[in-house]
């Protein structure tokens, strides 16, 4: 199978990239990334693109399934709106491509409590992906909804505190359904999801992303 990666830099991404070239089913993993991946791999096709500036390589967006793990914080951004701007509309952007160029099924990051009508923003931005992901009618869709993610360099102070601090409740019975997840374990929920030939819309959330494929 051919591999196309979007959001290959982040910590989701790399990780997912590396799985995916570990994994005899895929052969190819194309990555479209702003600056350059540091991953070497025989299988890998890296291409530098601008995302603001689409002319000269939307057409190589092909394959048989493409995986975004694209996304930023607002600290990061700057503001809501630029968050916006990267989360959704280069996500959609890809996908439409994507779509448009042929290929049948998209497997993408949200995370869990996604929901569109939310008054939290960051949820509500998840949500409205994940519903304009369904609306462009990929033969098949898989979302995975990850509860708080473990990253190898976290760099995020406030997200090492969350995630330790879930740790704990989890040791004592509490909030289990919300434990922390690596991200090296959505990265092989994902290559297994798109190494499967699905059809339809379906979630996998919370610690179900754990035993997929197992």
């Amino acid at each position: 199978m051919k591999a196309i990666v979007v959001g290959a830099t982040g910590a989701v991404g790399r990780d997912l990239v590396e799985v995916l070239c570990n994994d005899p089913r895929y052969t190819e993993v194309r990555t479209f990334t702003r600056r350059e991946l540091g991953i070497e791999n025989p299988k890998i096709r890296p291409y530098i693109v601008d995302f603001e500036r689409t002319e000269g390589w939307h057409d190589l967006v092909q394959g048989d399934v493409i995986f975004s793990a694209l996304g930023t914080s607002k600290k990061q951004a700057g503001s809501k709106e630029v968050q916006y701007h990267i989360d959704h509309d280069y996500q959609m952007m890809f996908a439409e491509f994507a779509k448009k160029n042929g290929v049948r099924h998209m497997v993408l990051v949200s995370s869990a409590g996604a929901d569109a009508s939310s008054a939290f923003f960051y949820m509500k931005l998840k949500g409205e992906i994940e519903n304009d992901m369904e609306a462009l009618g990929f033969e098949g869709l898989t979302i995975v909804q990850p509860p708080s993610l473990i990253r190898k360099h976290a760099k995020r102070p406030l997200e090492t505190i969350s995630v330790k601090a879930l740790q704990l409740l989890n040791a004592v019975g509490l909030f289990r359904s919300m434990a922390p997840i690596s991200t090296e374990i959505v990265a092989h929920c994902m290559a297994e999801a798109g190494a499967e030939p699905f059809c339809g819309v379906r979630r996998i959330s919370k610690q179900a992303i754990r035993h997929f494929g197992k």
